[in-house]
């Protein structure tokens, strides 16, 4: 397999990151995953726009232009004989001393990984995770940040359960997104998502899907999963359908009508 790593094409096992890279020892970057059909990254401007806004967020600079970027994924899918796949940039504030505090000039890593697609999810059995929440207050709920260890936590409890994924609550108590997607709910012929100031990452899927379908952003209360007839989740590899949440069946057990209707859109 063939990566870019810092603008430069190598072979995955010669790659190399600086033992002193932040990324690997604190978590100080972060990543976009952009679907690629028929050679073409699908959405790529608000991936990298995303990237971008991440990137602003903990004040790491991008070393490239968006061109650049795009062609390095092309470069990256090219060498690996790609047309069907799913690619990753991952961006790092790269090497860096001892402590919390940055380096005052960093040099950033950056790195572009791709790999076939995956075969289509089927309807996932998901649970409401008990073990930890999403801090809708920190202003990394907003960005692809290198931290995901709530959602590890919450996917290892769900798994444990025999459950394909976990919703995160906020600390309110509301529902935010699962551990890999945000989500949307049909309760009463209305189809609702929650708001980012709830926790919900702006997802690049999930903003197309509010357009496409006109969904409201609104707060989601357990209350309202119980209620709702379609549930599904988004994310820039796809749409997946809800049929369970815990011992409780969405709908009547299968992928509603909007559900397949958005799928085949998306």
């Amino acid at each position: 397999m063939k990566i870019s790593l810092n603008g430069t094409l190598t072979d995955e096992s010669a790659a190399r990151i600086d033992p002193t890279d932040r990324g690997f020892l604190l978590g100080d970057g972060v990543f976009e995953t952009i679907a690629v059909r028929k050679g073409v990254p699908r959405r790529l401007p608000a991936h990298l726009a995303r990237l971008r806004l991440g990137a602003g967020v903990l004040n790491i600079a991008l070393p490239y232009t968006d061109v650049k970027l795009a062609m390095l994924i092309q470069e990256t899918l090219a060498a690996n004989e790609l047309t069907e796949a799913s690619a990753r940039i991952t961006l790092t504030r790269g090497p860096g001393a001892r402590g919390v505090a940055p380096p005052t000039a960093p040099t950033p890593t950056l790195l572009i990984t791709v790999g076939a697609m995956a075969p289509a999810l089927g309807p996932a059995r998901v649970i409401v995770a008990q073990d930890t929440r999403r801090n809708e207050h920190s202003p990394l709920a907003q960005i692809k940040s290198l931290n995901y260890l709530d959602n590890i936590i919450a996917r290892q409890e769900a798994i444990n359960l025999g459950a394909d994924d976990a919703l995160l609550l906020n600390t309110a108590g509301r529902v935010a997104e699962s551990t890999v997607a945000n989500i949307f709910v049909l309760v009463n012929g209305g189809l609702i998502t929650p708001p980012v100031e709830e926790g919900a990452l702006p997802g690049v899927m999930r903003g197309e899907a509010i357009k496409l379908a006109r969904a409201e952003e609104k707060p989601i209360t357990i209350d309202m999963l119980g209620d709702a007839s379609e549930i599904f989740l988004t994310n820039a590899l796809g749409l997946r359908a809800v049929i369970q949440i815990g011992d409780h069946t969405v709908g009547d057990g299968e992928p509603g009508l909007i559900t397949q209707l958005l799928a085949a859109r998306l």
